[in-house]
């Protein structure tokens, strides 16, 4: 192939390579990311609005806050279980650890889209238990950085009527970074409404 060829194949995959790039926007974009009317229904993990509507953002700096104040909150972790890799060496005992804030209660998938019937009135049962029936009362949703999960868990509590949704994008990953974490295990009644 001559220059002129070598020159014409480049341009070609710059061209198909930005074209991917547009048709990939805004959702793809780690900084325009809209907010969907209802629930998010794609995979759980990728970019997210920066927005919940209804709903304060939070970082890792005000959870610590709230959870230091006097209203202390309560601390919903929706994040997904950890699947055995399918590589895993068979016979070998599998111990996966949840890591999360200490004293959250982790609703493994409850931020899932759609959730059956009985797993969302499950989770507004739960939401109800924690905050004793106060839809005032402050809760912090969340998972891991880069997660829809937590994005729908707000959502379902602000359209439920909660006026006190706090949505903490950076999740247990953010968390980490400047304060300890416990392992958790998943919360009991959600577990056994799971099943084996």
């Amino acid at each position: 192939m001559g220059p002129r060829g070598l020159f014409l194949g480049r341009a070609a995959a710059i061209t198909a390579a930005a074209l991917c790039l547009a048709a990939a926007e805004p959702a793809d974009s780690p900084v325009n990311v809209p907010e969907p009317p209802g629930l998010y229904t794609g995979p759980q993990r990728g970019y997210t609005p920066p927005t919940l509507k209804g709903a304060h953002v939070v970082d890792g700096a005000a959870v610590a806050e709230m959870i230091a104040g006097p209203d202390k909150p309560v601390l919903i972790d929706v994040a997904p279980r950890e699947r055995k890799p399918a590589n895993f060496p068979e016979g070998r005992l599998w111990l996966p650890v949840h890591p999360s804030i200490p004293g959250a209660v982790w609703l493994p998938n409850a931020g899932a889209a759609p959730l059956p019937p009985e797993r969302e009135a499950l989770f507004f049962s739960r939401v109800e238990q924690l905050t004793g029936g106060d839809k005032g009362k402050p809760i912090v949703v969340f998972c891991h950085v880069e997660c829809w999960g937590s994005w729908n868990a707000g959502k379902r509590l602000v359209d439920k009527g909660y006026t006190a949704v706090n949505w903490f994008p950076m999740g247990v990953e953010g968390w980490q970074d400047f304060h300890e974490t416990r392992n958790l295990t998943e919360d009991p009644e959600w577990k056994q409404a799971t099943g084996p």
